[in-house]
C-alpha cells in the first residue's frame, strides 16, 4: 500500500506573470554545458537546445530548467561570462516559443538577472541564495519564484561533506533558515520552493532517509522539488541495466510525489509524465 499523500499548503504555484503551475509538475532539464553528468555537450548549439526543449514540452514538461554550469560532483566553477554566453542565446530563442515557464539553474546573480530579463520566471539556485550575495535582491526585484536547495560546500567539495547525525532533521533545519533569509530579503513565501538536494553531499543511505522523510520536508510549507538526475540518483540503482534503471526511476518519482514532492526535475519528461498519469488513473490520489 502506498503511504498517504502529504502536500505542501498549496496545490499550485502562481508566478508573477499570472501563470499557474499545477502540482505535481514535471521540470525538464536542459543542460547547455560540455560536462554535465548525463547530457554534457549535446545541446551546446542554441538551435539544438531549443529543439530539445520544445520536444520536452510536447512530451509533458510543465517547466524547462536551463543551466549553463554543471554541478556534478567535482565540477569547477564556470566564469560568469561563459555561463552567460551559454544560456542567454538559448533563452532569447526559447522563451518566445514556449507557453510554459522557464527556469534558470544558476548560483550567480548576474546570470539570473540576464535570464529574468530574457523571460525566465524561476531561479533554481543549488546554493539556496548563499553563493552570491546579490542573488536574493535579483530574485526579489525580478519577482521570480525561487528554488532553495540543500547542499554542503560546493560541487568541488560536497562529496567530502556527506556526514550527518540526522540527515532529515539537518536538511529541514537548513531549508527553514534559507526560507527565513529569502523572506527577509523581500521574496514572498508564496514564491518559494524547497529542494532537499538528493545526491548533493549525500550518500545512498542519506538519499533513502530523505525519501522516507519527504513528509517532513513538505511540512516546511513550501512546494517540494525533487531531482533524481544522473548525478543525484543514488538510490541503489547503480547495478541495474538501462531498462530496469528507467523502471525503478519512474517508480521512485511516483513514490516521491506520494510522499510529498510537488515538482519532479527530470531528463525524460515523457516517461515521468506517463508514470504520473498511470498512477493517477489507478490510485486517483495524484492531481494531474
Amino acid at each position: 500500500m502506498m503511504p498517504p499523500r502529504h502536500r505542501s499548503r498549496r496545490r499550485a504555484l502562481k508566478l508573477a506573470d499570472g501563470r499557474t503551475i499545477a502540482f505535481p509538475a514535471v521540470m525538464g532539464i536542459l543542460n547547455v554545458t560540455p560536462d554535465s553528468f548525463r547530457d554534457g555537450g549535446r545541446y551546446l548549439d542554441p538551435e539544438r537546445a531549443v529543439e530539445h526543449a520544445l520536444r520536452m514540452a510536447a512530451e509533458g514538461a510543465d517547466i524547462i530548467d536551463v543551466g549553463g554550469e554543471s554541478t556534478r560532483p567535482g565540477a569547477r566553477e564556470v566564469p560568469s561570462e561563459e555561463e552567460l554566453r551559454r544560456v542567454v542565446p538559448v533563452l532569447q530563442r526559447l522563451v518566445p516559443k514556449l507557453d510554459i515557464p522557464v527556469s534558470i539553474d544558476t548560483r550567480k546573480a548576474i546570470v539570473a538577472k540576464a535570464a529574468l530579463d530574457s523571460g525566465a520566471a524561476i531561479i533554481n539556485d543549488v546554493s539556496a541564495l548563499s553563493f552570491d550575495p546579490g542573488m536574493a535582491e535579483v530574485a526579489a526585484r525580478g519577482r521570480a519564484a525561487v528554488v532553495l536547495m540543500h547542499m554542503r560546500g560546493i560541487p568541488e567539495t560536497m562529496t567530502m561533506m556527506a556526514q550527518y547525525r540526522s540527515v532529515v532533521a539537518e536538511v529541514c533545519r537548513y531549508l527553514r533558515s534559507r526560507i527565513r533569509a529569502a523572506i527577509a530579503a523581500g521574496i514572498p513565501p508564496s514564491r518559494l520552493i524547497v529542494d532537499p538536494g538528493f545526491g548533493f553531499a549525500k550518500r545512498v543511505e542519506h538519499n533513502l532517509a530523505l525519501m522516507r522523510g519527504l513528509p517532513k520536508v513538505a511540512a516546511l510549507g513550501c512546494p517540494v522539488l525533487i531531482g533524481f538526475s544522473g548525478k543525484a540518483l543514488r538510490l541503489g540503482l547503480a547495478n541495474a541495466g538501462e531498462r530496469e534503471r528507467a523502471a525503478r526511476l519512474a517508480a521512485a518519482e511516483v513514490t516521491a510525489v506520494m510522499m510529498g514532492a510537488d515538482i519532479l526535475r527530470v531528463h525524460d519528461p515523457g516517461l515521468t509524465s506517463a508514470a504520473l498519469k498511470a498512477a493517477a488513473s489507478i490510485a486517483g490520489s495524484i492531481r494531474i
